[in-house]
């Protein structure tokens, strides 16, 4: 069926003649239009994860990070001074200890003991464990001559020769217990060599933990970290405050956006600053003042397009009564004139038919655009208001229409819309579809459905999406049409004051089906 490139003459105002047709009074199309409900603003769900959370993470991660580094630099910086305090001190301490022996060459481990013991009491910063390495000779302050501590690296350097006289040290860490091992090389200097130390083969070596710096390095950093953590809350104040700041623009952004989309074009940011935000803001207010001039344009401009046709329409109602008396009083009189004049006579009186028609739905489509269309609904049985509009088209031929009416449906209806809906649908079946055409009627739910199927080849999918436009036609290089164009969109404008819905389709088995539903 090719939908409204031929539209069916019943439109606006199906089953009247054609003398009532153009002087028949209708709603007016000044009226009131109907007071819609002002659409709210939808409720904004929260974003666990959106822009202001990340921002707030990412200005704690910068804080956290930047405690995080200076603790560790600051952790670092002080290990080092803490330790390399104690390590010279004691360095320093050991050396002159051993240089102040007086020690007779070749040593016997009895003359050694309490000059270690001597310099194990006198350790600095605390007392050290002193042990002394002679060949094969081994001597210590404590009861066990060497020491698991002093590592081999340890004695390399002590015996490598004149570089090491004045001393070695090395940090251990053994069974979790930080040590300090120290080495100093017994020297003696001659005459002939005044000032240049000669090794002795006698090598002292001292341990001592390192346990209490070990104890105030971590004291520093449970301080470290315990400051850190009010740092982070005290961080999160500003990150607050940096947060509402950027996303303050963004959320006005947001309603305003939502403020246009329903309508508002006359919405603006105040914008202030010289930042990114504020050039954003600035352009979408440009972009809103240009937007709102060009639908202002095209409002004024489809404004004027309604009021032309609104009152050609109905300037041409007058002179369109006049002409349908005289051509119905012609028609009478036809088969008393000659052949071409009595065909003439029945062309004027076809075309003028046509023109009262278009001029009525022209003034229909022009309240529906003006929202000056009102709805009357009455309680009223479904089934008889389809019989009824039926009867009053002379479409009662089983082999041009068939019914399927459920009985019992009563509908909350305005029975004149109603007929306009059921003569045009059926209307233009009849014309552009194939007979039988197949009329349903039945509740599905709380819905009232009718069904409008014929038996033609049915609608192209190209043309499917277009049914509805007025004065749309399948085929463009057809330029008469035999309707108005716009029953289909009468229709439409019809059943969408109902709240209703129509759709159209192809039957699997062929031909087109129009489908209404309604709110019972």
């Amino acid at each position: 069926m090719s939908p409204e490139d031929e539209a069916p003459e019943v439109s606006a105002a199906p089953g009247t003649t054609r003398a009532t047709a153009a002087g028949a009074a209708t709603e007016a199309a000044g009226a009131a239009p109907r007071r819609r409900r002002k659409p709210r603003a939808p409720r904004l769900r929260p974003h666990p994860f959106g822009l202001r959370t990340r921002l707030i993470l990412a200005f704690l991660l910068v804080a956290a990070v930047g405690c995080g580094t200076t603790a560790a630099l600051t952790y670092r910086a002080a290990r080092n001074a803490v330790l390399e305090q104690t390590q010279n001190t004691a360095v320093s301490a050991f050396r002159e200890q051993v240089d102040a022996l007086g020690v007779t060459l070749p040593v016997d481990a009895d003359s050694l003991r309490d000059p270690l013991m001597l310099v194990a009491r006198q350790g600095k910063p605390r007392p050290w464990r002193v042990y002394a390495e002679y060949g094969t000779v081994r001597v210590s302050s404590t009861d066990r001559p060497t020491s698991s501590v002093i590592t081999p690296e340890l004695r390399a350097r002590a015996t490598a020769g004149t570089a090491t006289a004045h001393g070695s040290f090395q940090r251990v860490v053994k069974d979790g217990t930080p040590y300090l091992t120290m080495a100093v090389p017994a020297v003696f200097r001659t005459h002939a060599t005044e000032g240049t130390a000669q090794p002795t083969g006698l090598v002292f070596y001292a341990v001592m933990e390192l346990d209490e710096e070990e104890a105030n390095i971590e004291a520093m950093v449970e301080a470290a970290r315990d400051g850190a953590l009010p740092a982070l809350a005290v961080a999160l104040i500003p990150a607050l405050i940096a947060a509402r700041g950027v996303l303050r623009p963004v959320r006005e952004l947001r309603h305003a956006a939502h403020s246009m989309g329903r309508g508002r074009l006359d919405t603006r940011i105040h914008a202030k600053g010289s930042d990114e935000l504020a050039d954003l803001a600035r352009t979408f207010n440009e972009s809103a003042a240009a937007l709102e001039r060009s639908v202002a344009e095209l409002r004024d401009a489809e404004a004027r397009a309604r009021r032309f046709a609104s009152d050609v329409s109905h300037e041409l109602r007058t002179p369109l009564a006049g002409m349908l008396a005289v051509t119905e009083v012609l028609d009478e009189d036809a088969g008393l004139l000659d052949t071409d004049t009595a065909r003439a006579v029945r062309l004027i009186s076809s075309e003028t038919g046509k023109l009262a028609v278009l001029v009525e739905d022209l003034m229909e489509i022009s309240r529906f655009d003006a929202r000056a269309a009102e709805l009357h609904p009455d309680e009223v049985d479904a089934a008889d208001c389809v019989r009824k509009t039926l009867q009053h088209r002379h479409w009662t031929d089983p082999a041009q229409v068939v019914t399927y009416l459920d009985e019992g449906i009563r509908a909350r209806l305005d029975p004149r819309r109603f007929d306009v809906v059921v003569a045009n649908l059926v209307g233009n079946a009849l014309r552009h579809g194939a007979a039988p055409v197949t009329v349903r009627l039945y509740a599905e739910g709380d819905r009232l459905v009718t069904e409008v199927a014929d038996r033609g080849p049915g609608i192209h999918p190209d043309v499917l999406p277009h049914v509805f436009d007025r004065f749309y036609k399948a085929d463009r290089a057809r330029t008469r049409s035999a309707g108005s164009g716009l029953g289909l969109a009468i229709t439409l404008e019809n059943v969408r004051l109902h709240g209703g819905t129509v759709e159209a389709a192809n039957h699997p088995a062929g031909g087109a089906v129009f489908t209404v539903r309604m709110p019972l």
